[in-house]
């Protein structure tokens, strides 16, 4: 394959669809999208390898969007995933590629979720469905799924199919569908049984195989924290205080990102500034130089516009948002442990997005290490011995004669003891950097143990420690501005909140869906920056316009077992003994 990597522009994808991959940070396609995208544009049956967390989703995801009319709700894109996780974290990939069209609707369908829900989804109609097997032959036989209308259908993970023993309900769904249709299958390996479904049911297929890169530098040190709670920005604060760190990049998806971080790091002391690509050459090298020179210690990038930095003073690399797939986690840690010089890369992971963790870990063939945040006392410490080197350094070197008369004066003024009075004055000094964080506890969530065989006794033991540890939340009451005939769902809600407001599920209340508008109850107390910030994310092409309801919610409650409201089970994973419980 060529080096000379197109950009999304130059692969025929509509205007919409480009505008929404500008939005979310996608500016240079991996190396199996700019093969998959022409071919899956252009009606081709596809046979792809290529492992996960390499953009595989965006692969197929975008030409078949691409490809839908969106004048008719008729079902025209079914997509086969091995579990219900990745059932909906594909089903989320298209509502977010699908953020500017109208009318579009997306459905995941798996085990374990209500029947009755799905039922009355499928009848209002979903262009797109992704589901696991047993729930899709589930629906075909209720006669529910019609896939007379069906374009396209794609096999995710092929290889995980048949390891789960699907394959003769993947053989059953395909014997139904149109004669006419196109397949795209993907699978990180090519078993003999794959092919021969392949062979079965693919015309001509075109294949495209992609070899994971997997060269890491062994003197750099990794290591991931599990996010939760509020607290991510608090997280990252800790993690710099505490680190011997020099230069530093923090890499984030959007370009937005980088100037919001950016700005909050300024605010609370530390020399940063944005690496994004609307900034002209010129200042991008302006600001790459001082970082350089050491007039800068931060820079809040976005991927393309750290390509190629090479600065020897970074330190640490820290992935604040996990990038989409892991040639860019190999791309992004190569910025530090340059030139035989050690460097650190921590990673933040969301529960959800462990799946990406394990690709990584597959792919460096390396295991990251977990990492236990920092103690508000720790931070408190460091800061205080670096105020008592700065003193030290004051009194070793500067004239301070006409401070001491100062503060003389201040003593006779005042009344006050020496003690009282530098304590005043360090209280003041420390105001803008305060030697102590606020009591705002950050919430880690140890690695789950799951037996797939035997996960609903488990989820209830986890979900009874949850509510004695976590009981009488206090929640708050707000209006969204998207409801039912919008297409929102509520997976879609729990999703967006969890995802961007960085609130774990748990603390996710109540959603009533309405026909125009939907409510949710969340905790007491969320930063308004946090709140701002929700005002502008949009579900289901919408942005959520937050308004907080007089006197509403309740007060107060337990957090909720393990998941619950709709699409929020999707936390909890699982492939339910193997195969999903069929209802």
């Amino acid at each position: 394959m060529s080096e000379n990597i197109p950009q999304f522009r130059e692969l025929g994808l509509s205007e919409p669809i480009l505008q929404s991959l500008q939005e979310l940070g996608y500016e240079t396609p991996s190396p199996i999208q700019a093969e998959s995208i022409p071919l899956l544009l252009d009606g081709c049956d596809l046979l792809g390898q290529a492992q996960t967390g390499t953009g595989k989703t965006a692969a197929f995801a975008l030409p078949l969007l691409n490809n839908i009319d969106l004048s008719s709700k008729a079902t025209q894109l079914l997509v086969l995933a091995p579990t219900r996780e990745l059932a909906i974290q594909v089903s989320e990939a298209f509502q977010s590629y699908a953020r500017h069209l109208k009318g579009f609707h997306v459905l995941p369908i798996y085990g374990g979720q209500s029947m009755g829900q799905q039922l009355r989804q499928l009848q209002r109609g979903a262009q797109i469905v992704v589901g696991t097997p047993g729930r899709v032959m589930d629906h075909i036989r209720r006669g529910t799924l019609n896939l007379d209308t069906l374009k396209a259908l794609v096999l995710d993970e092929a290889d995980e199919m048949l390891k789960m023993g699907f394959i003769d309900d993947i053989e059953w769904i395909l014997e139904h569908t149109p004669e006419e249709r196109q397949i795209a299958l993907f699978s990180a390996t090519m078993p003999e049984v794959i092919r021969k479904v392949a062979h079965r049911h693919l015309k001509n297929p075109r294949e495209v195989r992609i070899k994971a890169k997997t060269t890491t530098v062994d003197t750099i040190e990794q290591s991931y924290w599990l996010v939760s709670g509020l607290n991510k920005l608090d997280a990252l604060t800790r993690i710099l205080e505490t680190e011997e760190s020099d230069g530093l990049i923090i890499f984030v998806r959007t370009k937005t990102s980088s100037v919001e971080l950016a700005e909050k790091l300024e605010a609370r002391g530390y020399a940063s500034a944005p690496l994004h690509g609307d900034m002209t050459q010129a200042l991008r090298e302006r600001t790459v130089e001082k970082l350089r020179e050491g007039s800068l210690d931060i820079v809040v990038a976005t991927d393309v516009a750290a390509r190629g930095l090479d600065v020897e003073r970074i330190s640490h690399v820290v992935n604040y948002d996990i990038p989409y797939d892991t040639e860019a986690y190999v791309h992004r840690i190569g910025r530090t442990g340059r030139a035989g010089r050690k460097g650190k890369a921590i990673l933040f992971v969301a529960n959800r997005e462990r799946r990406m963790l394990r690709s990584i870990e597959r792919a460096t063939r390396q295991t990251i290490q977990q990492l236990t945040l920092p103690t508000r006392e720790l931070v408190a410490e460091r800061r205080v011995s670096k105020m008592l080197q700065q003193v030290q350094e004051a009194l070793d070197s500067e004239q301070l004669d006409f401070f001491k008369g100062v503060v003389t004066d201040m003593r006779h003024q005042t009344e006050v003891d020496t003690v009282d009075l530098a304590a005043a004055l360090l209280f003041l000094a420390q105001k803008d950097r305060p030697l102590q964080l606020k009591e705002e506890p950050v919430r880690t969530r140890e690695p789950r143990q799951r037996d797939d065989r035997d996960g609903g006794r488990e989820r209830r033991d986890r979900g009874e420690r949850r509510s004695r540890e976590f009981a009488n939340v206090n929640m708050q009451r707000y209006r969204l501005d998207v409801g039912r005939e919008h297409g929102v769902m509520p997976g879609n809600i729990v999703g967006a909140i969890a995802n961007e407001a960085e609130i774990d599920n748990r603390y996710i209340g109540h959603i009533k869906l309405f026909d125009n508008y939907s409510t949710v109850d969340l905790p007491e107390g969320i930063p308004g920056e946090v709140l701002q910030h929700l005002q502008k994310v949009r579900v289901c092409g919408r942005p959520l316009k937050m308004e907080q309801v007089p006197g509403g919610g309740e007060q107060p409650r337990a957090p909720r077992r393990g998941g619950g409201q709709g699409g929020n089970r999707r936390r909890e994973g699982g492939r339910e003994g193997g195969r999903e419980r069929r209802q």
